[in-house]
């Protein structure tokens, strides 16, 4: 039987678990004292990457181009916009000798919104349809649970309407007349849709959907095209969506199709050939996902396939313009994107509110052609495209070693014209290489791991202080992209690499599948398998080896501390979900049963329970001379609660392991807020991990 001494500190308005966690804050503080110096250091050289007055690649949406700037010294961003000069305008402004745009107008400064708050969060953002309105939210607290307010864009007065206790995600319809937004139930799930009217009480509000199914969330969209509202529901493993013409934003949502279990979908809405088509991305017989495109008026009509189940192609979504249809996939465990040209795109124009046909289209399926790159690992998607008739695609490009670059691609020509690559100041790319290697797991399975250090560190072979990341959960895919911070451990002859375990979405669906529920032990195998590689390569040694982990990933860290604690020299577990059979054992803990299609239900199956029993890292804590650990939580964080890390330090206290506990006290799941803060933050993490590494001085580069 498992005693839990600890489970008191899950009272979190207890002043004694105050008292504890000030206490262990102040250990910490004296334990991590010697790194201050090489703390303010990181800090520094994090600034002084970082060009502080900077501008974002300005977006066009209806009548304005939209953009957010920051200014040295101020902590959040400034949101603007400035006038487009006539209906042909997709040229994004130039920024003019004052650092701004021409006719700026600024509409929401965070930095004052924030002014008298110790945390804060931008949850929704959205503008009116004719740009006359402004809707944000915001999260002071850091619980996820955001206050909704209204805002005259040509007076800058606020509007006495008030919404509070929303998730996020709220948004006009478009008319600008009504406001969708979901709530969340009493465990931390989004599960009811609503509807506001412009100027009237919060009170009067009407609830449109409710999902009952406590492993289902919701959540509320409008297609580019602006013709449908979309209410989607999902699992982990289900899909359910409803769609309703904006027109009638008081009028009832229709299914797309009923949901059913294992059965995934999202929706799109298209206009092909002059008539309106859902383009459905769904895995119904189709492991890897795949696309049709069904009629708008009888969605669960027999579809047409426009993008075919390929094993190994994960399909991710389509997106739909006027002219065009952008897909976005991964192969190889690197992301992907395709444009296939609509017929008739010259003459095509946003949909009329009319009746669709039902009839399939005349026309052959649009051709998908992918765009390549040049770098052997890079991450490529579309980004900040909400203009249903823009001519070109925009871009989001970078690597480990390329800072994020935005591109327009012309969709007819095929030109592409870089608008702007992050500023990083005092770095040169050619100094970096990345690459890919692949490690064996005990199943035989090939595992990839991605690489980037300074290129000059592999030259006498010796082995390399190395930093190795893993998440592994969620289908989530850790693709390469740059880091201004990661330049410092570079600089300083530290490897970073990232371990791409089962559990993740990388390799595709059987990826995932093949690292979740009764097979997540992959998950912990696969990196350290990914760690002995490493070590066993020379590339680098286990005393220069540092594991790196985050929620989910914090479980991984945890597990692989008991598991294999003689092949790391430190472990940092950033929020880490360390007790998880404690919480999902506990459907009234936030977030627990829509969790059972990631984890099992070990409240219903022995199995599930027997497994998960076996590698809780809380649990299973023993004296096995654990290396130093560094555990970092958020006291309002409702996705994994600070008390996981805490009872799993405290455990590690009882057998000697060299272990330290950092609570942020008014920060949530994404840490502290604002961005010289989150740089403290990351200074204080990566002086930890270069101690253990014995790193602390820059090599020059």
């Amino acid at each position: 039987m498992f005693v839990d001494n600890y489970e008191w500190m899950r009272q979190k308005d207890d002043p004694a678990l105050l008292d504890y966690l000030a206490s262990e804050n102040a250990y910490t503080d004296e334990q991590t004292e010697p790194q201050a110096a090489l703390r303010t250091a990181l800090f520094e050289e994090i600034k002084g990457h970082t060009q502080e007055t900077d501008l974002s690649v300005p977006v066009r949406e209806g009548q304005w181009w939209y953009y957010s700037r920051t200014v040295e010294g101020q902590q959040y961003a400034i949101h603007c916009r400035a006038p487009i000069a006539g209906p042909d305008d997709w040229t994004p402004p130039v920024v003019v000798a004052t650092g701004t745009v021409a006719g700026e107008q600024v509409i929401l400064d965070d930095n004052l919104e924030a002014a008298e708050h110790e945390f804060y969060s931008l949850g929704s953002f959205d503008v009116s349809a004719d740009g006359s309105t402004m809707l944000f939210a915001t999260d002071t607290v850091g619980d996820e649970r955001y206050t909704v307010r209204l805002r005259d864009l040509a007076t800058g007065d606020s509007f006495d309407d008030l919404i509070p206790n929303t998730s996020s995600g709220a948004l006009f319809d478009p008319s600008g007349q009504y406001v969708f937004y979901t709530t969340v139930d009493d465990s931390w799930r989004p599960d009811t849709v609503w509807r506001h009217r412009v100027g009237t009480p919060a009170s009067d509000d009407i609830a449109i959907h409710h999902e009952p199914d406590e492993s289902f969330w919701v959540g509320i969209g409008l297609t580019r095209s602006r013709r449908y509202l979309v209410i989607e529901a999902g699992s982990s493993i289900t899909s359910e969506a409803r769609i309703l013409d904006s027109a009638d934003p008081e009028g009832e949502f229709r299914i797309v199709r009923p949901r059913k279990e294992g059965v995934e979908y999202s929706v799109e809405h298209a206009v092909i050939a002059g008539e309106d088509r859902l383009l459905l991305v769904h895995n119904d017989h189709a492991e890897d996902f795949m696309v049709v495109d069904v009629p708008a008026a009888d969605p669960q009509a027999p579809g047409r396939v426009l993008v075919a189940h390929t094993p190994g192609n994960r399909v991710e979504s389509v997106d739909a313009f006027a002219t065009h249809l952008v897909l976005e996939y991964r192969r190889d465990a690197l992301p992907r994107v395709a444009v296939a040209l609509l017929p008739a795109a010259a003459e095509a124009e946003a949909p009329e509110a009319e009746a669709p046909k039902t009839t399939e289209p005349a026309t052959p399926a649009p051709e998908f052609s992918e765009l390549a790159f040049d770098e052997v690992l890079f991450s490529a998607g579309a980004s900040g495209n909400p203009e249903w008739t823009q001519p070109t695609l925009r871009l989001r490009y970078s690597s480990f070693v390329t800072p994020s670059t935005v591109i327009d691609y012309d969709v007819v020509s095929g030109e592409r014209r870089v608008l702007k690559q992050q500023p990083v100041l005092e770095y040169e790319a050619s100094r970096y290489t990345q690459e890919r290697q692949w490690a064996v797991a005990d199943d035989g399975t090939r595992v990839p791991i991605s690489l980037v250090y300074r290129s000059d560190l592999r030259v006498d072979g010796a082995a390399a202080p190395t930093l190795l990341y893993g998440y592994g959960s969620y289908e989530a895919s850790i693709d390469p992209s740059f880091s201004v911070a990661r330049v410092s451990l570079l600089d300083r002859g530290v490897v970073f690499a990232v371990a791409h375990v089962r559990g993740g979405g990388e390799l595709g669906r059987r990826w995932y599948e093949d690292g979740k529920e009764l097979a997540k032990t992959n998950t912990f195998t696969d990196f350290v398998a990914c760690a002995r590689h490493l070590t066993d390569s020379g590339f680098t040694s286990a005393d220069r080896l540092v594991a790196e982990g985050g929620s989910a990933g914090g479980l991984l860290m945890g597990a692989v501390a008991n598991m294999a604690p003689d092949a790391f020299a430190g472990i940092l577990a950033v929020v880490p979900f360390v007790d998880p059979l404690t919480s999902i054992l506990d459907p009234s803990l936030p977030l627990t049963v829509i969790e059972w299609d990631e984890w099992g239900d070990p409240l219903h199956n022995a199995d599930v329970y027997a497994l998960m029993k076996s590698y809780s890292p809380y649990e299973n804590v023993r004296d096995v001379g654990y290396p130093p650990i560094l555990a970092v939580t958020s006291l309002n964080d409702t996705r994994v609660l600070y008390v996981e890390p805490a009872k799993w330090v405290a455990r590690l206290r009882e057998v000697g392991a060299p272990v330290l506990l950092r609570t942020e006290m008014s920060a949530g799941h994404g840490g502290v807020s604002g961005r010289y803060e989150a740089w403290h933050k990351k200074a204080f993490e990566y002086a930890w991990v270069l101690q253990q590494l014995g790193r602390p001085e820059a090599d020059g580069a």
